[in-house]
């Protein structure tokens, strides 16, 4: 008889939460491979398309299927009490997966993904509620934060641990070996799906100071084009019509996937938006990659501009781009087609090198150039070079420090972090006037 396995996204506990194509990626893609030995189940208490949800929420999604989750406030967690921000559960209710377990059990494992090392409250509730309602079954952590904070996540309690793409911890509690062959994510598990995600590389062959992936020795590689055709194909018939790339290094050696990936999609008139949401490499955006993913169907477009300060960079080590740079990507897009509404700059605020960051004068600039910005908030990760500068500042060893609201109220203030945010708002509703 096959093992009855139950896969959970659980829910967030932060001070702010947006659905921005946020799905589990890696556990649906091991859940491919478990597709041939296992009978499976998801809750996913993030998707918004759950009849759970509350629908004026869902009323608010946009164009692209993103919007706003549902939430409940609560008390700021011990270690949060200084941060002057409202928290919140966002997700489905917990009643509602209570109910799901002694309905739809009993499941011999159960598969949680984990994101944000912050997030990990949530882990911790998926895991009491299962050995409460479902005590039987073996839990099983994979994910972000099961890799970078391995030996924290020891604390709540789950029968096994994922470091990494090191699934040996699961196949022995399964006492399986891995099948043979290409496995698809296992998308068909939502009833309904409208956004999906996507993957065309591994790793990133930058060795920027602020992130985990060169900690995580994991070597950039391209994906071969008939796996990614293949599961762009398995989306399209899903009726999926959103697909955000989570690549880190998207526009390295495009010739081997993203180029002959794009230009398929153009010769089978495939009619899907795609997202860019974990930032381009502005400095590889030639003329012929923006033609390309524009005429594909790519609709919005997220570019790395931490700074227009060459010393930051430098220091970092950063692969992402100075202001020439950042201006050609900009020049190229819109020459393609794409809608400058939809061209964003990512700019970090609260990174422990904020001194030489120039964030204003980087930020005005971006502005110059007739795009958004947007502000992404400086979470420290240990191990990283930058995250260990954080130390001074905050205890590190608690992940609910890593929070990206707290750590720069922590560091620049909390009238600095305004001020820093509503310049933001001010400028973009500049570009929205003027594109208007």
């Amino acid at each position: 008889m096959k093992p009855k396995i139950l896969l959970v996204n659980p829910p967030i506990y932060d001070f702010a939460a947006y659905d921005f194509w946020l799905k589990p990626h890696g556990m649906l893609n091991v859940a491919g491979m478990l597709r041939p030995i296992a009978d499976l189940y998801l809750f996913d208490t993030m998707d918004r398309t759950a009849p759970h949800f509350d629908p004026e929420g869902v009323i608010k999604t946009t164009e692209y299927n993103t919007g706003p989750y549902p939430f409940k406030k609560i008390p700021n967690p011990e270690s949060l009490k200084d941060i002057p921000r409202y928290f919140r559960r966002y997700g489905i209710p917990r009643n509602v997966f209570r109910d799901y377990l002694s309905h739809n059990g009993p499941f011999d494992c159960v598969l949680i993904q984990t994101m944000m090392t912050y997030w990990y409250l949530g882990y911790k509730e998926v895991i009491e509620d299962i050995r409460t309602t479902c005590p039987q079954a073996k839990t099983v952590l994979g994910g972000f934060y099961a890799t970078a904070c391995h030996d924290h996540a020891q604390s709540l309690g789950a029968d096994a641990i994922i470091k990494g793409d090191d699934h040996e911890p699961l196949w022995g509690l399964l006492g399986q070996k891995p099948p043979a062959g290409m496995h698809l994510p296992a998308w068909e598990l939502y009833p309904k799906l409208n956004a999906a995600t996507m993957k065309l590389t591994k790793g990133c062959p930058f060795q920027c100071s602020y992130c985990y992936v060169p900690q995580s020795e994991e070597t950039f590689q391209t994906r071969p084009i008939d796996e990614c055709l293949a599961e762009l194909k398995q989306l399209v018939e899903l009726g999926v019509t959103d697909i955000a790339f989570y690549d880190d290094a998207l526009l390295y050696q495009p010739e081997l996937t993203l180029l002959p990936f794009m230009q398929s999609v153009i010769e089978n008139n495939i009619q899907v938006n795609f997202h860019t949401p974990n930032a381009l490499h502005a400095r590889y955006m030639t003329a012929d990659i923006a033609k390309a993913m524009v005429a594909a169907g790519t609709k919005t477009f997220y570019l790395g501009f931490e700074s227009r300060s060459e010393k930051f960079h430098k220091e970092t080590g950063s692969g992402k781009v100075i202001s020439d740079e950042l201006a050609k990507a900009v020049e190229h897009l819109r020459s393609a087609g794409a809608d400058p509404q939809h061209i964003t700059a990512y700019e970090m605020v609260g990174h422990p090198l904020a001194d030489v960051q120039q964030l204003e004068p980087s930020m005005r600039f971006a502005n110059s150039l007739g795009i958004r910005i947007m502000l992404s908030d400086f979470s420290p990760i240990p191990g990283t070079p930058d995250g260990e500068l954080c130390r001074k500042y905050t205890d590190l060893d608690e992940p609910l420090n890593h929070n990206k609201t707290a750590f720069p109220i922590r560091f620049l203030t909390f009238d600095k972090v305004n001020y820093y945010k509503n310049l933001c708002r001010k400028l973009n509703r500049q570009i929205k006037g003027q594109n208007e």
